[in-house]
């Protein structure tokens, strides 16, 4: 019996087992390799691991979760979970066999999809991007193109026009707005409304946008439109509440609406957040408050203590 199964070995997921290592709690820790982050070249945004590559951050990780003798590292994932009494459950893993846990941790993340744009993944994470606090401070001085024809995709050409040599905004083949047209070429930034053929580049470097017709564009990088989509089907399975978008809802402990399910990283959200929080430091930093409330729930339960962690939806 475990005191708490992490499946997920990323930033949240190994955070969290740091978290619970060091109070002795019994982990286990699924780790099912590359996480969504592993194409770029570099995890930008992080205090002291600014400019780490992704594996080599999660090198650092198990190396220090390796001084904890309560965390066990497994390889695989889970491939089925189910409710038993008091919170516990039994996890069927892929390596086959199954294990039991007083406490669940989803910490398995996300997987972007960029429908019907071609050649956008072979330059994913590395000229081709989605957010701008994770890969904009390398656009600057460089040419760049927003795809999309959305006030946020208007609002992000404005922001990366701040640092960038030159920004144009490509619709697609939308529609844009006047409104926004005449802001974006009042504060500098290029419209280009062609339907987009493909994405040329090579060796993970964007050369050309192609357009079905006119003139190539040159640019550097891209700012894509990427659907996220939930990696694992557990919290589907276990009935956990989710959003719209597919994220597991959560409060500000990292409790779902299952008892004794918890969630943490880009996979999950509160309520009062519209969108999955993409930055690698904010995953490890909600896996490290899951885990806290996660032993606070365990020693109220062995103490027959008030919990003091709500579990108040929002």
């Amino acid at each position: 019996m475990f005191d708490a199964v992490i499946v997920g070995a990323g930033p949240a997921g190994m955070a969290a087992a740091l978290t619970l290592g060091r109070v002795h709690r019994r982990v286990l820790l699924a780790d099912a390799g590359e996480g969504r982050n592993a194409p770029a070249s570099n995890v930008h945004n992080f205090l002291t691991r600014d400019g780490t590559p992704p594996a080599e951050l999660r090198r650092l990780g198990r190396e220090e979760l390796a001084a904890y003798p309560a965390v066990r590292i497994q390889a695989g994932t889970v491939t089925g979970a189910r409710l038993l009494e008091e919170s516990r459950l039994r996890l069927e893993l892929s390596g086959g066999g199954t294990v039991e846990t007083r406490r669940l941790l989803l910490a398995t993340g996300l997987a972007d999809e960029i429908p019907g744009l071609r050649g956008a993944e072979a330059l994913w994470g590395r000229s081709a991007f989605h957010c701008p606090y994770c890969h904009g401070y390398e656009c600057t001085g460089k040419q760049v193109a927003v795809i999309g024809a959305e006030p946020a995709r208007v609002r992000l050409a404005l922001q990366l026009s701040r640092f960038a040599a030159d920004v144009i905004l490509c619709t697609g083949g939308e529609a844009l707005e006047p409104a926004s047209h005449a802001k974006l070429e009042s504060n500098g930034v290029s419209v280009r409304c062609e339907t987009i053929a493909c994405l040329e580049g090579s060796g993970g470097r964007l050369e050309h946008i192609v357009f079905e017709s006119g003139e190539p564009l040159a640019r550097n990088a891209v700012f894509v439109v990427n659907v996220p989509r939930q990696r694992s089907d557990l919290a589907a399975c276990l009935g956990c509440v989710t959003f719209a978008d597919g994220c597991v809802e959560v409060n500000e402990f990292g409790q779902t609406s299952v008892p004794g399910v918890y969630a943490a990283g880009d996979m999950a959200r509160r309520a009062t957040i519209p969108v999955p929080m993409a930055a690698v430091i904010a995953a490890a930093a909600s896996g490290t408050v899951a885990a806290a409330a996660i032993d606070q729930d365990l020693l109220c339960t062995d103490f027959d203590l008030p919990n003091p962690l709500v579990r108040a939806r929002g």
